[in-house]
């Protein structure tokens, strides 16, 4: 778990050979590299500060770059900074010096403690052991938030000028715990389109409906609608839909080891199902599978 920075870069794309399909998976959670020094600032214990990540789901959609399409995903992890956050949503207590005039400080997010340098980890426990140099969150933004977001946006319009369309999956887990309000259903999937503002209906609706023929419960915007990365890249008008797609936990990891259940092989297989059925139907609707074949 341990790595030096200078061992590991920050994030990675992994390429197909053949970019075959309008689609980009994200997994900007799931980095699991914690720098010696980031864990000497911190309070918790190995496992306690892993609790934000989404447990291996870079692994759960390996298969994408099978079917031809590129995944960005992160070594950093969500508890040193969070990439699905505006670039500035920064707690000035957290910190030893004025946070810059354009830092958005009173978000809710930022109020929950999850900002773009986190303050907490699920279940509310604290990172760090006091405050630190107000330079140092400010360097991880310059150094990895906005070089991993260029990389984003090269991605996704590189797919768009290819195929005339881009199909962003921004890839997460959840809590095996979650339940729906007022039905007490655990879903083992939600789509997330942020109600239909950076997807177009007709795609949300394909993936609820392959997850669920595949025999998941699925949930569509409850209670996760999308993050930034989402809202920020969704532009349905554009030809430019992004979905967000979170995975129970539950399903393949034990939360208490954060190690991986048997089941893992198969989930991952069945997801691999599930992208292929996604872009065929992608491909049937758009126009652009003779350019896929290409």
């Amino acid at each position: 778990m341990t790595q030096d920075v200078s061992e590991t870069a920050p994030f990675e794309v992994r390429e197909p050979v053949l970019h075959r399909i309008p689609f980009v998976f994200n997994s900007p959670h799931s980095g699991r590299s914690y720098t010696r020094a980031f864990l000497q600032q911190s309070r918790l214990d190995d496992v306690s500060i892993r609790r934000s990540e989404d447990h291996f789901v870079d692994e759960l959609f390996q298969s994408a770059i099978d079917l031809g399409a590129p995944l960005l995903l992160a070594h950093f992890p969500r508890a040193f900074l969070d990439v699905n956050r505006e670039p500035y949503e920064l707690d000035p207590r957290m910190f030893d010096g004025p946070l810059p005039a354009h830092a958005n400080i009173s978000s809710l997010r930022v109020a929950g403690g999850l900002g773009t340098v986190p303050r907490l980890v699920a279940e509310n426990m604290e990172i760090y052991r006091g405050r630190f140099p107000v330079k140092e969150a400010l360097e991880r933004i310059e150094t990895i938030y906005k070089p991993y977001h260029a990389c984003l946006r090269r991605l996704i319009a590189r797919t768009h000028v290819r195929f005339g369309l881009a199909v962003l999956i921004d890839c997460h887990s959840m809590p095996g715990n979650i339940r729906l309000a007022g039905t007490g259903q655990r879903p083992d999937f939600i789509v997330g389109d942020r109600y239909g503002t950076s997807a177009g209906a007709d795609l949300s609706r394909a993936a609820v409906s392959l997850l669920e023929d595949l025999g998941f419960s699925v949930s569509r915007n409850k209670p996760y609608a999308g993050g930034f990365i989402t809202e920020h890249y969704g532009r349905p008008a554009r030809g430019l839909h992004a979905l967000q797609i979170e995975i129970n936990r539950g399903l393949y990891v034990d939360e208490a080891t954060l190690r991986k259940k048997k089941e893992f092989p198969l989930l991952a297989k069945t997801i691999g199902i599930f992208l292929a059925g996604l872009a065929a139907h992608v491909e049937k609707y758009s126009g652009i599978t003779s350019m896929a074949a290409e």
